[in-house]
């Protein structure tokens, strides 16, 4: 019996040790000192089952802490990688979520804005190598919408789809495509891509200058030349754009080219356009000087001008408002480009066009398509603003329908 008393106390020592000994309810340490006989076999069963719970417990308290240290960890993850995060690329991706426009109609809300269906994007490039369909593109067509609404503006705004207009619009049945030609704001080139794209010649650097105006050679027909379902169809159905420019700095570029820069095979508006102008709208007849802008400003801004115009024909293409060229009322075109944004407009019209792999725009020389204040600002120096006002009175619908900014600083 006395070599169990003495083996009590070591067992009791080594569980206190590893801190898995938990006494039962009204139990003291002086009741390990009672006889053996006093406790009974059923404190030994006890004791044994509290080991058991006891040790049960302490594992489910380290596999919460395991658990803790998990959450920790993963939480501090989180947080440096939003700390350390790329700021331009994270940008980029949140720019090319806004500006991707949405495909699917139960996509919009409610009060948003439904675009026909024919103005859709049609781009077909892979989301995050480039925009479906970029903003721009699509205001701009939305804002001829809005303005083509306005009753004020209905005259300045509105035109027949005449044979005159007819004749600006230039096919190319095999690509499926209409441009309409607005003078002055790099529409040589333009042409010269659906000269290649018709097969007439194999490059653009092929084609000689003197061709691309000259439609009995240049291979361009014109959508007047096929019957009135053939015109609807192709109006319907065909990929269709045109290039604008500031209003006044293109008539500013249709003066130069036509009255100060003629070139050798268009005579005939030195020597026929240009007399008739000054005969009609210079005040000082003693002055014999050539033709000068403010001749031209008169001319332009003069509420019946339409009586020269029909003496000079067909020329007065280089100056006539876009709306008369082009009827964007009438015909809902597919793009609208702006020679001032034409270094990106052109890649994304072939695009949109279907033809980005097959011809591309010439190159533009540096600052060409710039906005010019100062040159604008030259060429009006001196001109009355009663004239610039009556001007502007004309150019009105140009400036509101493609969004340029009304001149104050000539007009006031």
């Amino acid at each position: 019996m006395g070599e169990k008393k003495e083996g009590r106390p070591t067992m009791r020592r080594g569980l206190w040790s590893c801190g898995l000994l938990v006494l039962p309810a009204r139990a003291s340490p002086r009741s390990w000192q009672r006889p053996h006989a006093e406790r009974g076999f059923g404190a030994q069963g006890r004791s044994a089952e509290w080991l058991a719970f006891d040790n049960m417990h302490h594992q489910w308290l380290l596999l919460a802490a395991c658990f803790w240290v998990i959450f920790m960890f993963m939480v501090a993850s989180k947080f440096i990688t939003l700390t350390f995060k790329d700021p331009d690329v994270y940008s980029a991706k949140q720019e090319l979520l806004f500006l991707t426009a949405v495909p699917e109609d139960a996509a919009r809300s409610p009060g948003e804005t439904h675009f026909a269906e024919e103005l859709k994007p049609t781009g077909k490039m892979p989301l995050g190598d480039q925009l479906v369909q970029p903003l721009v593109y699509m205001q701009r067509l939305e804002l001829i919408r809005n303005v083509c609404r306005e009753e004020a503006l209905r005259s300045l705004s509105h035109t027949a789809i005449s044979k005159f207009v007819l004749d600006r619009i230039f096919v190319c049945d095999k690509h499926r495509i209409l441009f309409c030609q607005t003078p002055k704001v790099g529409n040589t080139q333009w042409k010269k891509v659906l000269i290649v794209l018709n097969g007439a010649f194999p490059s653009i650097e092929e084609i000689p200058e003197n061709v691309v105006h000259d439609h009995e050679k240049n291979g361009l027909p014109r959508l007047s030349s096929f019957s009135n379902e053939e015109i609807q169809m192709r109006l319907k159905t065909y990929f269709k754009f045109f290039i604008v420019r500031d209003p006044f700095e293109r008539l500013i570029s249709a003066f130069k080219d036509k009255f100060v820069h003629n070139p050798r095979f268009e005579p005939w508006y030195r020597h026929e356009i240009a007399p008739g102008i000054i005969r009609k709208y210079r005040r000082n007849r003693t002055e014999t000087r050539g033709i000068q802008f403010e001749d031209f400003v008169r001319y332009l801004g003069d509420p019946n001008h339409r009586w020269l115009d029909l003496q000079f024909g067909d020329h007065i293409i280089h100056w006539v408002t876009y709306v008369e060229l082009c009827a964007p009322c009438e015909i809902r075109y597919s793009v609208i480009g702006h020679h001032e944004t034409l270094e990106e407009d052109a890649p994304y019209i072939l695009k949109e066009a279907g033809i980005d792999h097959l011809v591309s725009y010439p190159t533009i020389p540096p600052g060409i398509t710039v906005y010019n204040k100062t040159k604008v600002e030259h060429y009006f120096l001196g001109i009355s603003k009663r004239d610039i006002r009556r001007l502007y009175a004309r150019f009105e619908g140009d400036f509101k329908l493609f969004g340029y900014q009304k001149p104050d600083f000539l007009l006031n």
